[in-house]
C-alpha cells in the first residue's frame, strides 16, 4: 500500500504553505526519516522526513505550488528499497565524459548540492567540469539551460548568461521572504517608529568572559557569549520602562508582565525570531544554550512555527555580519527592538584622559504612539550601565 506524504500542520495560524525543493527524485531510495522536501510557510521552513523507507514512486506537487495544510504532496512504496531504473548509456562519440562518470564518483561540491536538490537533478546527470572532476555549482546552471533534444529550436528558454556578459537570474520568493517583506512594510506604514542611539564601553563584559570562559565551559557545555549578558540587560531595563515591553491591541495598551525575548538569527532562506519564553527565569548558560540551540537549527531549517510567535521584545546582532549602525525595524506588534552592532576599538575620554577602549553603538528603535522619547533614551541608558558594571544586574541597582 502506497504511503502518503502530507504536509503536516505548521501552527496555528497557518493555513497553506509552499512546497520548496525536492531533495529527492522520483524513483530514488529514501531511508526512514530521511529528508524528502523542503516546507515552506510564511513564518518558517522545515524539510519533511519520510515516515518509513521505500522508494519516492511519485511527486504530485511541483517547488513553487502553494498548498493547504493537509495535502497529499507525494507518494511512497514502502518495503525493500528500489534502485532507480537505470538510464540508456550514450554513445561514446557523444558523450564520452557522461560514460566515464558511471565508474568514478564525482565530488559536489555544497552549492551544486543544493543546486541539484532545488533542481530536482541528480549528480550523475550533469557533466563536472571543475578541478578534478568536482562538480561545481555553474555545471548545473549550464545543465538545466541546454535546450531538450526534442524541443524546438526557438523554444524560448531562460539563459542565465547573454552574449555580452550582463547577467540576469529571475527567482520566486519564498512564502517566508513574501511575508517577511510584508511585515516590514506594515511596521513602517502603521507605526510611529523612531530610532535613538548609544555606545557602550565592552570592557568590563569582555574581561567577565575571559576570566570565567574556561571554567563556564567546563561547567555549562557551552561559551559565555555577549547575548546572555544583553538579554539580562534588556530585562532588567523593561523591568523599569515597560512601555517597551507592552503592544497595542485596538485602543488599548496590553503590557507583558514575562519577558520573551526574540533573538533575530538569520538563515538562509531569510531571517527568523526564535523567541526564548520567560528568559527572565534562565540563567546565562541557559540563555547562552537556547541561543546556539535556535543558530543551529535555523541552519537546519527545523525550527518550529510556534517558537517564532508571541515575542514581546527583540535584540538583532547585526554586528556579527559587520554592521557598524544601523536602525532595526521592530517587529510588530512588538514596541521596541534592540539593534547590536561591531565591537571596534576607539578612543574615548575616561575621567580627562584619552584611552582606547572596545565600543559598541546600540540603536534602540521604538514605537512613539506609546514610547516618549525620555523613556526610549533612559532604557537604551540603563542597558548602557548595566553592561558597563554588569554587577548592576545582579543586586538591580
Amino acid at each position: 500500500m502506497a504511503i502518503e506524504l502530507k504536509v503536516p500542520p505548521m501552527g496555528e495560524s497557518i493555513s497553506e504553505v509552499e512546497v520548496g525543493a525536492w531533495l529527492k527524485s522520483e524513483g530514488d531510495a529514501v531511508q526512514k526519516d530521511e529528508n524528502v522536501v523542503v516546507i515552506e510557510s510564511e513564518k518558517a521552513s522545515m524539510e519533511l522526513p519520510a515516515p518509513q523507507a521505500g522508494t519516492l514512486t511519485k511527486i504530485l506537487k511541483k517547488k513553487g505550488e502553494i498548498v493547504p495544510i493537509g495535502t497529499v504532496i507525494a507518494q511512497m512504496e514502502p518495503g525493500a528499497v528500489a534502485a532507480s531504473p537505470a538510464k540508456a548509456p550514450a554513445p561514446k562519440a557523444e558523450a564520452p565524459k557522461a560514460e566515464a562518470r558511471t565508474t568514478v564518483e564525482t565530488k559536489v561540491m555544497p552549492a551544486a548540492r543544493k543546486a541539484l536538490a532545488e533542481r530536482g537533478l541528480s549528480a550523475a546527470e550533469v557533466a563536472p567540469t571543475g578541478p578534478g572532476g568536482r562538480l561545481l555549482k555553474e555545471d548545473v546552471l549550464k545543465h538545466e539551460n541546454k535546450p531538450a533534444p526534442s524541443a524546438p529550436a526557438a523554444a524560448p528558454l531562460p539563459a542565465p548568461f547573454s552574449a555580452d556578459g550582463r547577467e540576469v537570474e529571475v527567482v520566486p520568493m519564498s512564502m517566508l521572504r513574501r511575508t517577511i517583506a510584508k511585515r516590514l512594510v506594515e511596521a513602517q506604514q502603521t507605526m510611529a517608529m523612531l530610532t535613538t542611539f548609544n555606545e557602550v564601553d565592552m570592557s568590563a563584559v569582555m574581561a567577565l568572559r575571559k576570566e570565567h570562559q574556561e571554567a563556564f565551559v567546563e561547567r555549562h557545555g557551552t561559551k559565555l557569549g555577549f547575548m546572555s549578558f544583553f538579554v539580562k540587560a534588556v530585562i532588567d531595563a523593561l523591568k523599569l520602562y515597560p512601555q517597551l515591553n507592552a503592544e497595542i491591541r485596538g485602543n488599548d495598551i496590553v503590557y507583558h508582565n514575562y519577558y520573551d525575548i526574540g533573538v533575530a538569527i538569520g538563515a538562509e532562506r531569510g531571517l527568523v525570531v526564535p523567541v526564548i519564553r520567560n528568559a527572565e527565569r534562565m540563567s546565562f548558560a541557559e540563555i547562552e544554550k537556547a541561543i546556539g540551540d535556535f543558530g543551529k537549527r535555523a541552519k537546519e531549517n527545523k525550527i518550529k512555527p510556534e517558537e517564532l510567535q508571541g515575542g514581546t521584545f527583540t535584540i538583532s546582532n547585526g554586528g556579527v555580519y559587520g554592521s557598524l549602525l544601523s536602525t532595526p525595524i521592530i517587529n510588530p506588534p512588538q514596541t521596541g527592538i534592540l539593534g547590536m552592532h561591531s565591537i571596534q576599538e576607539r578612543p574615548i575620554a575616561v575621567e580627562g584622559q584619552v584611552v582606547i577602549r572596545p565600543m559598541m553603538y546600540l540603536a534602540l528603535s521604538y514605537d512613539h504612539r506609546i514610547v516618549d522619547g525620555r523613556e526610549a533614551v533612559s532604557f537604551l541608558k540603563r542597558i548602557k550601565e548595566v553592561i558597563e558594571k554588569p554587577a548592576r544586574m545582579l543586586i538591580e541597582v
